[in-house]
């Protein structure tokens, strides 16, 4: 809503003018609020969880095990167990830069920008996906919408790239649980408004005290039969993790 900068003729229009003004501002706040629980469900002050991660194309398919560290919003930590093939490989991100670990030639190689759209360990994640959760809440604006055939009971979050930011998308629809702020599902739309992928959250399970869906699969609709499958094994929440992890030194330092 724009701000009224001169004195208006018509106090009572410019009243409703100003709380409707007041009442979007809210609702930003509101929605921001709601994304910034739902992305903190699976991290909080720190975390460590163990994954698979299922990617299957219409010529091949193969399961990754890993383990995940995070601290914050701003470090993340990732060593890959199995297969045999990619034992030993690893990622780490500090804020918006990231590194991979490669065993077989025991080298470290930062990601350059050029390479952040490519694809993470042949999956529809993206090495833009790991890094732009670290500056997500700050890239977009944040209101309530409508979408086609609503659920009772369900919030629909958009999520609208500020101006000059360099994203490809358009806008992002997010569907929560009104009571518990529980992802149901997370849409992204290009610039001219199609449906690009889907990320669909499902499995409820309780990991400790914290209640998350443990499954996500994400279907990219311009890649037609693929999808990722992300199953969280285990998780724990707010535990004490040493910041040596978030390190280069522990990057190559294989398993």
């Amino acid at each position: 809503m724009s701000k009224f900068s001169r004195v208006s003729i018509f106090p009572v229009f410019l009243s409703l003018l100003l709380t409707l003004s007041l009442q979007g501002d809210a609702e930003q706040g509101d929605a921001k609020e709601i994304v910034k629980k739902m992305d903190e469900l699976y991290r909080s002050s720190s975390s460590f969880a163990s994954m698979e991660m299922e990617i299957i194309t219409p010529h091949w398919q193969r399961t990754l095990k890993l383990d995940a560290w995070s601290l914050g919003m701003d470090k993340t930590f990732i060593r890959i167990l199995a297969p045999k093939k990619e034992r030993g490989i690893a990622t780490l991100r500090i804020d918006n830069e990231m590194w991979n670990f490669l065993p077989k030639t025991n080298k470290v190689m930062k990601v350059p920008p050029s390479m952040m759209m490519g694809s993470w360990m042949g999956s529809d994640f993206t090495n833009d996906d790991l890094v732009k959760e670290y500056t997500f809440l700050d890239d977009y604006i944040f209101g309530f919408t409508e979408v086609d055939n609503p659920r009772e009971n369900v919030l629909y979050v958009k999520c609208t790239p500020k101006e000059g930011r360099p994203i490809i998308w358009g806008h992002i629809i997010i569907a929560v649980k009104d009571d518990s702020y529980l992802p149901i599902w997370q849409k992204y739309y290009d610039e001219k408004g199609k449906l690009m992928r889907e990320i669909i959250y499902k499995d409820l399970k309780k990991f400790g005290t914290r209640e998350i869906p443990a499954v996500m699969e994400l279907i990219p609709h311009n890649k037609k039969g693929n999808r990722t499958i992300v199953r969280y094994v285990t998780a724990e929440f707010n535990i004490k993790i040493g910041k040596e992890i978030f390190s280069l030194r522990n990057l190559r330092s294989g398993i």
